[in-house]
């Protein structure tokens, strides 16, 4: 699919890596509706640096994980842009979730955004995609989809839940709508992290040392244009899934 001319909804696409797609398609030539839960304000920078490409960017505010909310923003959408061509779920809560627990209201908090929002959101764009005779939607999980992290339950388990969800859904939505993942790994560091952290974090992956967003939009901008790739992950990790064979270094 050509990116260009056709409208795009990222959820959580106001910051992080989320804006990062988000821009990287307005760039591409697409119009942009930005989902954002509580970041009004990023969401609107994100909107302006977005037209200052030449492009429509419509922020919309809607919680994810509430089905109706999510009705409510992908009407909106197709009302002020005529249509939903591409979706990319990247909306994520990353809160510690350790188990055993007697907080399961964070698992659901966490849980809800990464199986149900992606589902509600699917749900409501592709009969506009399946009439339209095209569209494409991309997940974006991360290695925790197969190797489970220490205190975040919910986290792994719904990135493991997600990457499921794009193969259940290139088998659903065949042959007219594509549904791809991306799996980063060493991007962005997580709010607070120390120059200490961020060094040490380097030397999991073979190639010893971070990639950028820029690695992650290419890869996304990569499955949307490649009309014979559906039901695949690309991940983008620097090899951070082999790390553990690289000798140790001092």
């Amino acid at each position: 699919m050509d990116p260009g001319g056709k409208t795009a909804l990222v959820t959580g696409g106001a910051h992080r890596v989320g804006k990062a797609i988000t821009l990287a398609l307005a760039r591409a030539g697409a119009n942009v509706v930005i989902n954002y839960h509580t970041s009004a304000d990023a969401a609107e920078t994100t909107a302006a640096e977005a037209r200052a490409l030449g492009v429509r960017a419509l922020p919309i505010q809607a919680d994810v994980s509430d089905h109706d909310q999510v009705q409510e923003m992908v009407t909106a959408a197709r009302d002020r842009l005529g249509a939903v061509d591409i979706l990319v779920n990247s909306a994520s809560r990353f809160e510690k979730t350790p188990f055993p627990t007697q907080n399961i209201a964070a698992w659901h908090r966490v849980t809800d955004i990464l199986i149900h929002g992606p589902f509600y959101c699917a749900n409501a764009v592709a009969p506009i995609m399946l009439e339209r005779g095209e569209g494409f939607i991309i997940n974006v999980v991360d290695l925790a989809a197969w190797q489970p992290w220490p205190n975040f339950a919910a986290h792994s388990v719904g990135k493991a839940a997600l990457l499921a969800l794009t193969r259940q859904l290139a088998l659903e939505l065949a042959p007219t709508v594509r549904v791809n993942a991306v799996a980063p790994g060493l991007v962005l560091p997580p709010p607070g992290y120390t120059q200490e952290q961020i060094a040490g974090a380097a030397h999991k992956n073979l190639l010893g040392r971070w990639g950028s967003v820029d690695d992650v939009t290419r890869a996304v901008m990569y499955l949307i244009e490649a009309d014979f790739v559906t039901g695949e992950v690309m991940i983008v990790d620097g090899g951070e899934q082999l790390g553990f064979l690289k000798p140790n270094s001092p």
